[in-house]
């Protein structure tokens, strides 16, 4: 049973607080990119909660216990679903945070529901619609990346399949618009007609910074990144005034991470990043 303190039901007032950007919180949406140690995962918890904390942001904590689309099959692809889930657990536990992990078969949704807040649903599988009404059914929050296949027109169509199974809770996430030259291309036009779109159906929009940065095909057995550009392109989404949660991933030695060790942020960075960005959505929305 919850409580007026359990991280599900704080996660669902800040999502019903209101449609417009304005009306919540900045939503921080970060962790490593696929479980770390319990050591390592807890020194990043630990570290984002007093980050939150301090610029005034909501933390939803996210690791994934399987990375299956990993461009080499010899590539590490984290603990699997049943320890994962154990690991995603104690950090809720812990640290009383909501915690988001990826989903990538429809029999995945039930059980990861019973333990996760959030159930994302990656870039190349948003228009599976068996892996949408699973996850969509279990009465857990859905967040969506949008594919770089799609326009954001195309999203409305995510939407309504989660609507007729009964979810009320969606979310868009942005992670790179289209693939140019072994980069993404970030359209900040799509972004605002992605965030109109999702507003119709109550949802909010998130823009992932660490992911748009990828240079995929770029490194071979593993995309290659620009991590540095990550904080350019987090204030620039954020003073469109129509984002409502960003998307990080960190790690407090980037090149020893499990995955994304090409694209994931510095840890130590991640405070001053958070301040600038709430202060920057102030400005954006007039508070």
């Amino acid at each position: 049973m919850s409580t007026p303190d359990d991280p599900r039901d704080r996660l669902h007032a800040w999502w019903d607080r209101g449609a417009a950007v304005s009306d919540r919180p900045l939503l921080v949406i970060a962790g490593p990119c696929v479980l770390e140690s319990d050591e390592i995962n807890h020194r990043i918890a630990e570290s984002l909660v007093h980050a939150c904390d301090a610029a005034g942001a909501h933390l939803v904590f996210k690791a994934s216990f399987d990375k299956a689309n990993r461009s080499s099959i010899h590539s590490d692809r984290g603990p699997g679903m049943e320890a994962g889930l154990r690991q995603l657990a104690a950090i809720r536990e812990r640290f009383e945070v909501p915690v988001l992990t990826d989903v990538h078969e429809p029999a995945q949704a039930v059980p990861v529901a019973e333990v996760v807040d959030i159930l994302q649903v990656p870039a190349f599988l948003c228009r599976q619609t068996d892996l949408l009404a699973a996850c969509g059914a279990t009465g857990a929050a859905v967040a969506v990346k949008k594919g770089q296949f799609l326009s954001p027109a195309e999203m409305r169509n995510v939407f309504e399949k989660l609507r007729e199974v009964g979810a009320t809770r969606t979310m868009a996430t942005e992670r790179g618009t289209f693939f140019g030259y072994h980069r993404l291309v970030n359209d900040f036009i799509g972004l605002g007609d992605l965030a109109e779109i999702a507003a119709g159906f109550r949802a909010p929009t998130c823009f992932d910074a660490t992911h748009s940065t990828q240079l995929p095909g770029g490194g071979g057995t593993m995309s290659g990144g620009r991590p540095e550009r990550a904080p350019l392109l987090a204030r620039a989404a954020i003073a469109t005034g129509v984002v409502d949660a960003i998307f990080l991933e960190t790690h407090p030695d980037p090149a020893a991470a499990r995955s994304d060790k090409a694209t994931v942020l510095p840890l130590a960075d991640i405070p001053a990043l958070l301040r600038t960005l709430v202060a920057v959505r102030g400005a954006a929305t007039g508070d």
